[in-house]
């Protein structure tokens, strides 16, 4: 008997925060389509931790870059509130780059995706930056 655990990675719901309408539609397009995952979306950190408070998702995929520092101020929000600090979050930005080690590891950040990204493989590079397994 195999001992490993699957997750199952259908039907989980993934918060996406940004700014950009354009890129949210792409984003949500590509997480729901090719990956059969739940989309709540946001357009700003506010939005965005009101609605991890509402839907408890599986995780986040936040744009950094969103309103200057809003985006690190929302990070430490939802890091000091009891019912959304363990929810895993993936960056999204084309101003990742500048981001070192220490800001993932004090913010607990799964994972960084640049921008511009490829659309086909978004879902596998985010579920790998989760640990869930995409076949």
């Amino acid at each position: 008997m195999n001992m490993l655990k699957e997750v199952n990675i259908i039907g989980k719901t993934i918060l996406l925060i940004d700014d950009e309408l354009h890129v949210r539609e792409i984003v949500k397009f590509c997480l729901q389509d090719l990956a059969g995952w739940n989309v709540v979306t946001a357009d700003s950190p506010l939005e965005g931790l009101q609605n991890a408070v509402h839907h408890t998702p599986d995780a986040i995929v936040l744009d950094i870059s969103i309103r200057d520092l809003a985006s690190f101020e929302f990070m430490n929000k939802l890091r000091n509130h009891p019912e959304t600090q363990a929810i895993p979050v993936v960056f999204l930005s084309a101003k990742a780059r500048w981001l070192d080690s220490q800001i993932l590891r004090q913010y607990q950040v799964s994972g960084v995706i640049l921008k511009p990204f490829n659309p086909v493989t978004l879902p596998a590079q985010v579920a790998q930056l989760l640990g869930w397994d995409f076949t």
